[in-house]
């Protein structure tokens, strides 16, 4: 029998490569349905998890009754969607739906050409217990999730904040994790390759506070702190949080104060904008590879960029619309953060798969 190879050849690298690059679209799009589902407020509307029949949607009018009937006994409908019709019901149905099929979908689409891979020997034996290792957090991701919208269907028809948080935690690191192997592949690194100038500690600095700035984001989206406070610079008449540190003990309000939350948020995305101007200030002048200067200067766009479009959305009270953009900025601003790492690594590091 064939032996798995220690490297792969030209063709399997691109082929693979495809294929991660397509897994990393449809998860960059679930994270944006996700923010959709979350905006319109249409996540607690499946009170069920059915993970085998749960992709074959109502399919006649009386199916429709019945999935409408077990929605009007959770907490959301008798405390917030009191007295909504079918008509309303399906409008927020198929938001949650659609978010769950296309999870659904890219468990699939992952599984099926890994075992095709597999059976061909055209992984290498480095990179299939990395594969492996994405799959097994794809299938904790669709747990977390059901466990997530199980904190809204109990008293309060709001699901926890912190449960949302690791969710989206969670999706940004599968997304990140397939994303590097994806670089690996399509730009493979070599010694006498390797990218002069330095900067790949601050780099790597720099990417864990884009990461902690979004899942700040996520609280903000588990309290809904986008609503209130809706001026900028000031929170309201004061540059302060006002009653920012009102539940005790302390800790509690950088995640339960709406407040304060939204305070965090402004206050970390301002000090991330403020460092990508100086990382981008800093790498002007060092010998960069053109592709790692290419980042820099997209990343410097990307990230005024998100923080206008944070500030637009934030005056604007959260129209649906812009939300969506802004949650997509943020993986865009990540995207690139990542291709910035991977361009300004050490020559020390590991090599790729």
């Amino acid at each position: 029998m064939t032996p798995y190879p220690a490297h792969l050849d030209d063709t399997a690298r691109r082929q693979v490569a495809g294929w991660l690059m397509l897994c990393c679209l449809m998860i960059f799009a679930m994270v944006i349905l996700g923010g959709a589902t979350r905006l319109t407020g249409s996540g607690l509307s499946m009170v069920e998890w059915d993970p085998i029949f749960g992709v074959i949607p109502p399919l006649n009018e009386a199916e429709w009754e019945d999935v409408f009937s077990k929605y009007r006994e959770s907490p959301e409908y008798q405390k917030v969607n009191v007295g909504m019709d079918l008509h309303g019901f399906k409008s927020i149905y198929w938001y949650e739906f659609a978010h769950r099929i296309l999870g659904r979908s890219i468990g699939l689409v992952f599984l099926i050409p890994f075992l095709y891979f597999l059976a061909r020997r055209m992984l290498s034996k480095r990179l299939i217990p990395r594969l492996a290792f994405a799959f097994v957090l794809g299938g904790l991701q669709g747990l977390l999730g059901w466990y997530m919208v199980k904190s809204g269907l109990v008293d309060r028809p709001h699901v926890s904040q912190y449960r949302l948080t690791a969710h989206l935690s969670l999706a940004l690191l599968i997304y990140a994790y397939l994303f590097w192997l994806l670089l690996d592949l399509l730009l493979p690194r070599r010694p006498a390759d390797a990218t002069a100038g330095g900067g790949s500690a601050a780099a790597w600095l720099l990417l864990a506070l884009v990461a902690i700035t979004i899942v700040s984001g996520g609280f903000v989206a588990g309290l809904k702190a986008g609503f209130a406070y809706n001026t900028f610079p000031k929170m309201g008449d004061q540059w302060l949080p006002p009653a920012g540190w009102m539940l005790q003990p302390g800790w509690r309000n950088l995640f339960e104060n709406i407040a304060t939350v939204q305070f965090d948020h402004r206050l970390l995305a301002t000090l991330t904008l403020i460092s990508v101007l100086w990382f981008w200030i800093y790498a002007r002048n060092k010998p960069l590879a053109p592709t790692a200067r290419l980042g820099i200067h997209a990343l410097l766009a990307v990230a005024v960029a998100q923080v206008a479009l944070g500030i637009s959305t934030l005056l604007l009270h959260v129209p649906v619309a812009l939300g969506v953009i802004h949650q997509g900025g943020a993986l865009t601003l990540l995207t690139v953060m990542l291709f910035v790492s991977h361009q300004l690594r050490s020559r020390s590091g590991p090599q790729p798969a």
